[in-house]
């Protein structure tokens, strides 16, 4: 589909975080390294939880969707910046903006979802342990994550369809590191009263839902918890949330501080630093919060250890002659 312009606009500029040339290499090192941290550490976690029974719940069922949204997130984003700067090219195609900010919606809105429907789930969790297994059963977690899939795949069509209507003529130039939504409207140079108005009305009820979501689990978890008589009581019912309380903290505050720098600041180079935090920064962490802070650490490292240990039994039960032979007899 192409779009209503009235000169064809074929190709963008993405100036990225510096135009520095000196500053480039370092770039190139700090993205390419934590690409390679989300996407080695989210699928540890996903190799470590499909290959344990024992972790088959709910809670690490969305965390392994987390971990596999986290890995897209960064690759909507990342791969595209750190090519650019091999290539010493800042063009990426109309089409290909088009298709980053779609993808880039979708997987953005499932991490606020999931965080969500988790918070839902150690609502639960806490606030009726008992009927947990029975609340929380497959086909209820399999539906809350196919309805966020469906929502947020109509939400990016929603989004994209009517940002293919704008008018690109003079300013080709986006002052990020990938085609971020608002962005793209600010360049327009038609109409953007609509852009703006669905724009905002979907962060309202998109982000605002689910984040009103997690208030109400976490204000009855608390509530729970401080109606519990012993300390010992307290502390292990907030370590079964207490990973998850992190991510969250970790990935609205981010997202505040970039709507912050990019009202508070005419400077758009600040909002696309202060952007990596929450696209880049937050999805390298959630393993390591969720491994290191988790009331079951214990059956993540037992996971991730029998999951090491089958890898090298496999390695070493293949007789080296059988590589050898097969690398001389072609």
């Amino acid at each position: 589909m192409q779009p209503n312009n009235d000169t064809w606009i074929s190709e963008f500029f993405l100036l990225g975080l510096s135009e520095e040339p000196e500053l480039q290499p370092l770039i190139f090192g700090l993205f390419f390294s934590m690409y390679l941290i989300t996407v080695f550490g989210n699928l540890l976690i996903i190799l470590a939880v499909s290959s344990d029974s024992h972790l088959h719940t709910p809670m690490y069922f969305f965390l392994t969707n987390l971990s596999f949204i986290d890995i897209c997130v960064t690759s909507t984003t990342i791969p595209n910046i750190v090519i650019n700067i091999q290539t010493q090219s800042k063009v990426i195609t109309y089409a290909g903006c088009i298709t980053q900010m779609y993808f880039f919606i979708i997987f953005s809105g499932l991490d606020i979802y999931l965080l969500s429907v988790m918070a839902y789930d150690r609502f639960v969790a806490i606030c009726h342990p008992l009927q947990y297994m029975v609340i929380m059963n497959p086909q209820l977690c399999g539906l809350l994550l196919l309805v966020s899939c469906i929502a947020n795949i109509l939400h990016s069509l929603l989004q994209t369809s009517i940002m293919l209507q704008l008018s690109f003529c003079r300013e080709v130039e986006i002052s990020h590191f990938f085609c971020e939504l608002n962005h793209m409207i600010q360049l327009a140079c038609s109409d953007t009263f609509l852009n703006n108005m669905v724009m905002y009305s979907a962060a309202l009820l998109m982000g605002g839902g689910p984040f009103a979501g997690i208030l109400y689990s976490y204000s009855k978890i608390v509530s729970s918890i401080l109606g519990i008589s012993s300390a010992q009581g307290k502390y292990r019912a907030f370590s079964t949330c207490g990973s998850h309380l992190s991510v969250v903290s970790l990935f609205y505050c981010t997202g505040l501080g970039v709507y912050l720098s990019s009202t508070g600041s005419q400077n758009s180079r600040t909002s696309a630093i202060a952007s990596v935090m929450y696209t880049v920064v937050t999805p390298m962490l959630n393993p390591f919060i969720y491994s290191l802070k988790n009331k079951d650490i214990k059956d993540m490292k037992g996971a991730l250890g029998r999951l090491l240990g089958r890898v090298v039994a496999v390695t070493h039960s293949v007789p080296w002659e059988m590589f050898l032979a097969r690398d001389f007899c072609g």
